[in-house]
């Protein structure tokens, strides 16, 4: 039976077998790609960006930019380009009705069938995309990065991505995924969309959207799952390292915080954008098309500094709804209150004199810190975890380092032919 995804599309992987792929290969011209390409190349071949079945053509980028729309009318919110110079274009022959190989680290990793090289104003893209033209923000800048020449087509796969320890059991394409949830017998499965470790204000947010999605739902066995989806890609000092993100999140579940019968750690490669409601639109359909039927959202979701109100995300969604295959599931902050000597939310208890928020900033050094906090804060499991990360994947240290840069296990690897 199809799968349908984001757009009422069927979810279809765009791979070549490996026999095929050898001799299709053969006299392309060869464009290096970096990591960035190589992530949104995962994502369009295993369908995690269905409908999409390639690199945006004009015609949908300025349907998006303008409408926050597809050309086809599905709702989208964010161009996926694919750049080059006009001196690249000329070096590789990238030309309408061409064909060339894109490699990563050096080996061949797809097939991309040109269907038109175009211009576009990059100061109206994130304008529209961000609600800013300011350098400062990341999706600006980002954008600004951009070579001045965009390229449209179709992907195919040609050599699958070999994923390294200790992230590849997260690696969960959406065909495998909905496999997965039919196997636990969910019927519905809420997505946190997380680039954190886990406090135990998260995990409330999880457990509050649980009981969320489950609504009347009968009881007598677990119909209800979380997903939690890590997204992994470029990475700024001072965040998280990914393996700590990663194996801290499933540890919940391995802990007993959660269980197999309602819990799923999975990641998706993606290089963030911070922007805010419209990756809020973008993280809906990519949800949809890994299965999911609810998705909780919190405060200033996908947001950076003070560029979006605290609840813009929740506003846009709500002009779109009808038209996404997925239900939101909205959420107040999470926190300590003394008083009620429990983790609470700012919609239940009223001793707002007293609440102590998850604060990233004293969240992050308590971690620096290395001094186990009280199990209310953290997970004494979880924060250990945290620290045996830092030892063993960050160089000493949990958070990125220009070290950790350097010197790190590659996420994924494209492996010879």
């Amino acid at each position: 039976m199809a799968e349908i995804g984001h757009g009422g599309k069927e979810i279809v992987e765009r791979i070549m077998e490996p026999k095929e792929a050898a001799s299709k290969i053969q006299g392309l011209a060869q464009i290096p790609i970096r990591s960035q390409l190589a992530n949104e190349v995962i994502g369009i071949t295993y369908g995690f960006f269905s409908p999409l079945e390639g690199f945006m053509g004009k015609a949908d980028v300025d349907s998006v930019v303008k409408n926050m729309r597809l050309a086809n009318g599905a709702v989208w919110s964010i161009p996926i380009l694919f750049d080059l110079s006009a001196e690249e274009v000329e070096k590789y022959g990238v030309a309408a009705g061409k064909s060339v190989l894109l490699t990563f680290g050096g080996n061949p990793m797809a097939i991309f069938e040109v269907e038109e090289v175009f211009d576009y104003d990059k100061k109206a893209m994130c304008q529209s995309v961000y609600g800013t033209d300011e350098a400062k923000h990341p999706g600006c800048a980002r954008t600004y990065e951009y070579k001045d020449k965009f390229v449209g087509g179709k992907l195919t796969l040609v050599n699958r991505p070999k994923i390294n320890a200790p992230y590849d059991p997260y690696f969960i394409p959406p065909l495998e995924m909905r496999k997965r949830f039919k196997e636990k017998g969910w019927e519905r499965v809420v997505a946190h969309q997380t680039r954190n470790v886990p406090h135990t204000g998260h995990e409330w947010l999880m457990k509050g959207a649980w009981f969320q999605a489950y609504a009347e739902l009968p009881i007598e066995k677990p119909l209800v799952g979380v997903l939690v989806n890590a997204i992994i890609g470029a990475k700024r000092k001072g965040d998280y390292i990914d393996e700590a993100i990663i194996l801290t999140q499933d540890e919940l579940r391995k802990s007993g915080y959660f269980g197999d019968h309602n819990h799923l750690t999975s990641l998706t490669f993606w290089d963030m954008r911070y922007a805010g409601p419209k990756e809020a639109i973008f993280h809906a359909a990519l949800r949809t098309n890994l299965g999911l039927s609810h998705h909780m959202y919190g405060r200033d979701h996908a947001g950076v500094g003070t560029y979006y109100g605290a609840y813009d995300a929740h506003h846009l969604l709500a002009t779109v709804q009808k038209e996404l295959s997925i239900v939101p599931v909205y959420s107040m902050n999470w926190l300590y209150c003394p008083h009620c000597g429990e983790i609470t939310s700012e919609g239940l208890c009223d001793h707002k004199k007293e609440w102590q928020k998850f604060s990233g900033t004293v969240i992050r050094s308590i971690v620096q810190d290395g001094v186990k906090p009280p199990r209310l804060i953290f997970r004494p499991e979880v924060f250990d975890l945290v620290m045996e990360c830092a030892d063993k994947y960050g160089f000493g240290s949990p958070f990125v380092t220009d070290e950790y840069l350097e010197k790190r296990i590659p996420v994924f690897e494209i492996p010879p032919m």
